[in-house]
């Protein structure tokens, strides 16, 4: 009994997997390392966005939560084509200019225009 229990185990680990490629491939982009979700704040640049994320830390002293903003330069695929005021994922690939490392893999959610 205990062999089946292992090969149940071993086939939900191999799918799990799957669905980690699946969602990790961008358009001829490897993307390994960060997934982060933020809000496109600028799509002025071709092909570039810049994407602010809020990040929450707290901090243990004066027992309060401490806000900060990080902003990622990310490739835009022409494919996906995010706006102004989306919110989108995006992963982390190899390095593609001076300030980006970052690709869009997908819209989350549409931003109000």
């Amino acid at each position: 009994m205990t062999e089946k229990k292992e090969t149940k185990k071993v086939e939900s680990a191999h799918k799990s997997t799957e669905n980690k490629v699946a969602v990790t491939k961008a358009e001829g982009f490897s993307v390994r390392g960060s997934i982060l979700t933020g809000t496109v704040v600028s799509a002025k640049a071709p092909k570039t966005v810049t994407v602010e994320r809020i990040i929450t830390k707290y901090i243990p002293k004066y027992e309060r939560y401490k806000k900060s903003k990080s902003r990622i330069q990310a490739h835009n695929p022409e494919s996906i084509n995010a706006k102004e005021g989306d919110v989108v994922r995006i992963g982390e690939t190899r390095k593609l200019s001076k300030t980006k490392n970052f690709v869009v893999l997908e819209v989350i959610k549409k931003g109000e225009q």
